[in-house]
């Protein structure tokens, strides 16, 4: 199978830059164990690709996160990552699933978008839920965040062999306004004919020389994306320091032990009561 992979463009003679990212071993991972309805694993693997597109075009350390939360079913979908394209992300599901469209999964909610850069102060932006399209609310954003004309496209294949998404993203450069505009509408237009299957399907390569084989495209090397969880042993030990001796020892009596598991990868940890003894002291 394919590496997942960020690839960023430019163009020779036209102001606009772009970013496409086909994804599937990293999705795989955070929808595993989860016993996510399909509708649910397409919103993940949409904000996964919107999440690694973002930090590719912020252009900053650190990390990020893309959460939509709302009155529906999925109370909130998340996922973080950061600018090594390292990515987790997670939904919480609470009611049956009737559509597949963000109001039919999030209803009535807001977009959150979490800038923290290693160095700088800390952003959140937050964008009402006003389309059915993720893309679209993306694109809403960058026009409000940014004032930059941006285009998405993402594409979902959820199977119970395999799952996958991709996006493709344009975005104009802020040099000559009336050319960068032009430019952009050129490119756009040409964008709108892929199909989802040549995005999730076909090489970077590939996509780039089908779309834009006249417009001289020039491919960076493209950045690894993977699923990181970053949960440890050691940091469950300093959460259950917050918690008390007292109250994990009384939950052992009743338990016989102490299982703190991680909302992302699902994996247990277990504490004994010589375990909690120890952290003590």
């Amino acid at each position: 199978m394919k590496q997942d992979l960020l690839h960023r463009y430019i163009f020779d003679d036209l102001d606009v830059r772009g970013e496409l990212v086909q994804i599937e071993h990293t999705l795989k991972d955070i929808v595993a164990g989860h016993n996510y309805p399909v509708e649910v694993q397409a919103l993940l693997g949409e904000l996964l690709v919107a999440s690694s597109l973002l930090t590719a075009t912020l252009k900053f350390e650190g990390d990020i996160a893309v959460q939509l939360q709302g009155d529906g079913p999925v109370k909130y979908a998340v996922i973080n990552g950061n600018h090594q394209q390292n990515m987790r992300g997670i939904a919480r599901v609470e009611g049956p699933i009737n559509g597949s469209g963000i109001s039919d999964l999030i209803g009535k909610g807001h977009m959150i978008i979490t800038i923290s850069p290693e160095k700088g102060e800390r952003y959140q932006g937050v964008v009402p839920l006003t389309s059915d399209s993720l893309a679209k609310c993306l694109e809403d954003y960058f026009i409000q965040s940014e004032q930059l004309q941006t285009r998405l496209w993402f594409a979902t294949d959820i199977k119970e062999e395999s799952v996958k998404a991709a996006g493709l993203f344009l975005q104009v450069l802020p040099v000559n306004k009336e050319k960068s505009q032009s430019d952009f509408e050129h490119l756009e237009a040409i964008s709108d004919t892929i199909k989802d299957e040549e995005l999730l399907e076909l090489d970077a390569q590939t996509v780039l020389t089908r779309l834009y084989h006249e417009d001289n495209p020039k491919l960076f090397e493209p950045q690894a994306v993977n699923f990181v969880c970053g949960c440890s042993r050691e940091k469950t030990i300093s959460a259950l320091v917050n918690v008390g001796q007292a109250a994990l020892l009384e939950d052992i009596e009743q338990h016989g032990e102490v299982k703190l598991s991680c909302h992302y990868c699902l994996t247990d940890y277990r504490f004994s009561e010589q375990d909690i003894k120890s952290i003590f002291n």
